[in-house]
């Protein structure tokens, strides 16, 4: 979780399907009233390489094992969330998922914390074109 005037570093996992789509989790900002995207991924613990966290994320929130694994670079994001500042370090990895159930999925739901959440499979163009809000938008460089 966020703490106000801290950096977080987190991993986040570029997954694909096919040429034109991304694997990503749903995000809503009450203050801003707009959903937006970001690909799954989360906090590395102290003690954790940005790797270990990646595959430690995917395995608690949805049970997915990931192969294929390569670092792609480090992406700085300051943003502005529910009104409150935030601001984190990203090592951005491209990966498989292991399980080709995951590519069928339509939508998965998950929880993370307190907070019911949910991933879906998100057609990149609609995202560069900006129908589809991907966040940090640096991101859309690596898709």
């Amino acid at each position: 979780m966020y703490k106000e005037g801290e950096i977080r570093l987190i991993a986040l996992g570029l997954i694909r399907n096919g040429a034109n789509q991304v694997f990503v989790s749903e995000g809503y900002d009450p203050v801003k009233q707009n959903t937006f995207y970001r690909a799954m991924g989360g906090g590395v613990d102290f003690g954790e390489t940005s790797l270990e966290a990646l595959k430690r994320e995917f395995q608690e929130e949805i049970q997915a094992e990931l192969q294929n694994i390569r670092y792609l670079g480090c992406l700085e994001n300051l943003f502005t969330f529910n009104g409150k500042p935030g601001h984190e370090i990203i090592q951005l990895y491209e990966c498989d998922f292991v399980d080709p159930k995951y590519y069928e999925l339509q939508r998965q739901e998950f929880t993370e914390g307190e907070r019911k959440k949910v991933a879906v499979w998100v057609d990149i163009n609609r995202c560069k074109s900006g129908e589809l809000r991907l966040v940090p938008e640096q991101f859309l460089d690596f898709v």
